[in-house]
């Protein structure tokens, strides 16, 4: 068990998620992909969530109604998402991606794949199960 309850650990994780997101967000920059590594995490979990409602997608995302409904009306400006009144409940949504959203999100893919593996050089498998491990202890150790 951890003895010194004043070390950073939450800085250091905090750090290294904001240079990942940098870097990721050069990566899709430098493609000339036009998104945001928001948008792409909720493009992404649209391609395996066809047709999902935009609350269900929030949560999964961790993405509070508001934040939610800004990145989908960017994405529905830019046709990469449809935004569909549900036939049983005209208050809900569900959304889907449009044809090329599934063309953007295959490249920026690409992009964020690349990313990780290169994060993920000089590490193995069982280095991702330990932080896996040990992420997952802390989170339900503040849910």
């Amino acid at each position: 068990m951890l003895q010194n309850y004043n070390k950073a650990y939450f800085f250091k994780i905090d750090t290294t998620i904001k240079k990942i997101r940098n870097y990721m967000q050069r990566g899709l920059s430098d493609a000339d992909i036009d998104l945001t590594v928001d948008q792409w995490v909720v493009l992404d979990h649209l391609s395996q969530n066809c047709g999902i409602s935009q609350i269900e997608l929030g949560s999964i995302t961790f993405k509070d109604p508001p934040t939610m409904t800004r990145i989908l009306d960017l994405l529905v400006k830019k046709e990469l998402v449809t935004r569909l009144s549900s036939s049983s409940d005209r208050r809900k949504f569900t959304i889907d991606l449009t044809e090329k959203g599934r063309e953007v999100h295959t490249k920026a893919n690409e992009i964020i794949t690349e990313v990780r593996r290169q994060a993920w050089n000089n590490l193995d498998e069982s280095d991702y199960d330990t932080l896996v491990k040990i992420m997952d202890t802390i989170y339900s150790n503040v849910e």
